[in-house]
């Protein structure tokens, strides 16, 4: 049962009318803050702030319960109100901490599990309001929007071996393969007969997301936010719970057991932050203290009009080291090992989605938001700082300089960008009848122009299969089987062109319909013939991408790539060879994007060793015409595309061939064919 009390109170929990059992009034109880406390956050760099703020369970003169401070400098009177105490205003009030604007309490004998909100009257005019607190850990199940105190101390970790290795295997010279998942999405439990079934909570995705995505070969899973929002359809990007795990899927303890289940598996755990925005919902930071305290109060700088969001006050001490906070307490409290930092663009410029007389130029009569600038620099700083083995990624869509080099150098201070033209170019090359792809050819061959300006990573991600976009297979042309041929030769170049790798959840099932983030991805697809393939075509792929260090030992220099041929216009063919640290540790690529068989092509190669077939996109098990090569590919000397030999091969339609010096052969045994629809993860 829902309740909507006087004042503008949010939906919360009824509590049932019970004799008066709340906790007493502590007597005359200790400071909580201490005066550093209070200086640092009024300077925006208190690191541990998580620490003081929000709900902690605590002792206070030799007595257990909850303090709770929280910032609300325009409230004439703060009070905690909750299933405790009836909800009632007058129980629990606050004690200001002089002029800083910051209040706490400390309520004796709560428990963890107790549901509450700041009571707020501001005194700059009658507005009153609950609000959840903005440093809650955790928060009820949306509709209801009370938070929750949770305790944070007992989860213990069994991930030792994996941290104590991170700074190895996080390493910008070592393989990085994501795949990107929605929890709410990825696969509903049926039993319940509901229609779209029901969530999977975050301990059964412990069970059956972990395996898969260690099956599938991948060395890291990305989450869309987990961070706790009041409306699925924004995906997790409009978030009132800046350190609440959603409880759409369990407490925190649990999510702590995903992520855990995830290292002893050996894959990293990144999640989506966002800075950028937040809902305007009554709950939340919008308004917080009757003053716009987290926003800006100018429509022109305070709100996304796209998505009719609230913009953080990113000049604000405060609200910056707010989001500074909450960046290190997901790293340091659930050992996530990276942030995808979400909407980088549209925090960098005053402009972004605006027209003109629609925002507000910088004091320099730029479009820079200088104050955004600052705190992407204080975030990457702070985290590689306490937490050198983490990654940064940004998804940053311009041409804004030195996304991805240090802050010391003048730059953002990022480890990743993504690779936003990358992922336009070939999915428009890719879009093309392959009678066509000669007229548009420079969309293949142009980002190696610039693919060393930043540490980019190459993201297919949930963007590109919403919104009437098409999944990735309907993008392709052709009948039945070419869709599938020219998904897997794009999935083919990606993994052979330089940049690390992100594909979301359901590509690798070659699903034909959008994602729907009500629904779950199409498992019954694994049932044919074409679809398990291509799901194995994925294993194998992954599978050969972590055994060449030619293809991730040297991502981000020239050092690492080389033109063979990217003239051949005509047959829409192109060929390469990725180098490792070790030069003679290398791989030749090859690909034919036209579905006509080239007999006896012949192309340049870098050494005059043997070649061995390392991966053949168009193989009979991956659904292809099984036009193979010979067990040995020999060079010829003779100077031939700039190369010192050449080897003649038969190219396939629509394929990406990988070829690796015989006597470098990685293991690469056929992938194990792929059971049938529902197919459980091993326990």
């Amino acid at each position: 049962m829902l309740r909507s009390a006087a004042g503008g109170f949010p939906l919360t929990r009824r509590v049932p009318e019970l004799p008066d059992k709340s906790p007493p009034e502590a007597a005359t109880p200790p400071p909580i803050l201490s005066d550093d406390d209070i200086y640092l956050h009024s300077e925006g760099t208190h690191h541990r702030l998580y620490e003081k703020l929000g709900a902690q369970i605590s002792v206070q003169k030799g007595v257990e319960g909850v303090s709770f401070a929280v910032w609300a400098p325009a409230a004439a009177k703060v009070s905690v109100v909750g299933s405790f105490n009836g909800w009632k205003a007058d129980r629990h009030p606050m004690t200001p901490r002089g002029t800083s604007g910051l209040w706490e309490a400390f309520i004796p004998g709560l428990q963890p599990g107790a549901l509450y909100k700041y009571f707020i009257r501001s005194r700059m005019n009658s507005y009153s309001v609950a609000k959840a607190d903005p440093w809650g850990f955790q928060m009820e199940v949306r509709p209801l929007t009370a938070s929750v105190v949770a305790d944070l101390s007992r989860y213990v970790w069994n991930d030792r071996e994996w941290m104590a290795a991170r700074r190895t295997t996080q390493a910008l010279n070592r393989p990085l393969s994501i795949y990107e998942v929605h929890l709410g999405s990825w696969k509903r439990e049926e039993k319940t007969g509901a229609p779209d079934g029901r969530w999977l909570t975050y301990r059964e995705l412990a069970e059956q997301l972990v395996p898969y995505v260690r099956e599938l070969g991948f060395t890291h899973i990305e989450l869309m936010p987990i961070t706790e929002h009041p409306y699925d359809g924004s995906w997790g990007y409009q978030i009132v719970g800046a350190f609440a795990p959603t409880s759409r899927f369990g407490t925190p303890d649990d999510f702590r057991h995903f992520i855990d289940a995830a290292h002893q598996a050996g894959l990293g755990v990144i999640l989506d932050w966002v800075p950028a925005h937040f809902p305007k919902d009554e709950h939340g930071l919008g308004f917080f203290d009757g003053t716009h305290l987290y926003e800006h109060a100018d429509p022109r700088q305070g709100e996304h009009k796209d998505w009719g969001t609230l913009v953080y006050n990113y000049g604000r001490r405060e609200v910056s080291g707010f989001l500074v906070n909450s960046a290190l307490f997901w790293l340091d409290r659930y050992h996530i090992d990276g942030l995808r930092v979400d909407a980088v663009a549209s925090m960098l410029y005053l402009d972004y989605s605006r027209n003109e007389g629609e925002w507000v130029p910088n004091r320099y009569g730029g479009r820079e938001n200088l104050e955004a600038v600052e705190l992407i620099k204080a975030v990457n700083v702070v985290v590689h700082e306490q937490f050198p083995d983490v990654l940064t990624i940004a998804e940053e869509s311009t041409s804004w300089p030195m996304v991805s080099r240090p802050v010391y150098l003048g730059g953002l201070g990022f480890d990743l960008k993504w690779n936003m033209g990358w992922m336009h170019d070939m999915l428009e090359y890719m879009k093309q009848d392959p009678v066509f792809r000669k007229g548009v050819h420079g969309k293949l061959t142009f980002s190696i122009y610039y693919a060393f300006t930043e540490n980019f990573l190459l993201p297919l991600s949930h963007d590109e299969v919403v919104h009437g976009k098409g999944s990735l297979v309907n993008k392709m042309p052709g009948d039945y089987w070419k869709r599938f041929a020219n998904l897997r030769a794009l999935i083919a170049y990606m993994y052979a062109h330089p940049g690390k790798k992100l594909l979301f959840m359901g590509s690798e099932l070659a699903q034909w319909k959008e994602w729907n983030h009500d629904g779950q991805l199409d498992w019954m697809l694994l049932d044919f013939d074409l679809h398990r393939k291509f799901h194995d075509f994925m294993k194998a792929i992954n599978r050969l991408y972590l055994a060449e260090p030619s293809l991730w030992q040297v991502d981000f220099t020239n050092e690492g790539f080389q033109w063979i041929d990217f003239r051949d216009v005509q047959q829409s063919i192109v060929a390469f060879y990725r180098k490792a640290m070790d030069p003679r540790d290398h791989l030749v690529m090859v690909a034919n994007f036209t579905p006509v068989m080239r007999d006896s092509y012949r192309i340049g190669v870098p050494h005059d060793v043997s070649y061995r077939v390392a991966l053949n996109s168009d193989a009979e098990i991956f659904g292809g015409t099984s036009q193979a090569n010979g067990s040995e590919l020999v060079p010829v000397a003779g100077e031939w595309q700039e190369q010192p030999q050449s080897i003649t091969m038969s190219l396939p339609p629509l394929a990406v061939v990988f070829l690796t010096p015989s006597a470098n052969l990685a293991s690469l045994a056929d992938p194990a064919p792929t059971a049938g629809r529902k197919r459980k993860a091993k326990k």
